[in-house]
């Protein structure tokens, strides 16, 4: 039971200094070194979470088997993570390029194939995360 409510009790504290940038109580830089520290705080989390295992300490013969699970499990995170991230990035790309593609074409409607190219770098970057997850998965 402690396995669940322990990682819960920590993204409860993370988040903690995000709740009054959400309330629009903190906007500016204080909000802003708010969610940069959040950040450090959760990938710091997380690299102690993988150098320093807790759980398998008292059992090694549990743990080695548990080693290779555990070992398939970070594949999986790690290709969620490429192909999220990747579709993230994506869309802050064509959120930027569309509507610039958009007002060049009316302004002059022949530099349309010109700005489309654009829109469309902008969606490969989400290609290519997909394709290192399935790379990721392909070798699990």
């Amino acid at each position: 039971m402690w396995m669940f409510i322990l990682p819960l009790i920590a993204v409860v504290l993370l988040m903690m200094p995000l709740i009054p940038v959400y309330r629009k109580k903190v906007m500016g830089k204080k909000a802003k070194h708010a969610i940069i520290f959040n950040l450090c705080a959760f990938f710091g989390v997380c690299v102690l979470s993988v150098v320093l295992p807790i759980g398998g300490m008292a059992f090694a013969e549990e743990a080695a088997g548990a080693a290779t699970a555990s070992g398939a499990g970070l594949g999986y995170l790690a290709a969620a993570l490429s192909t999220g991230l990747s579709a993230l990035g994506a869309g802050i790309a064509v959120a930027a390029a569309a509507p610039a593609a958009i007002g060049a074409t009316s302004e002059d409607p022949k530099s349309f194939g010109k700005s489309l190219i654009f829109v469309a770098l902008g969606e490969g970057v989400a290609l290519y995360g997909l394709l290192i997850s399935i790379l990721i998965l392909g070798n699990l």
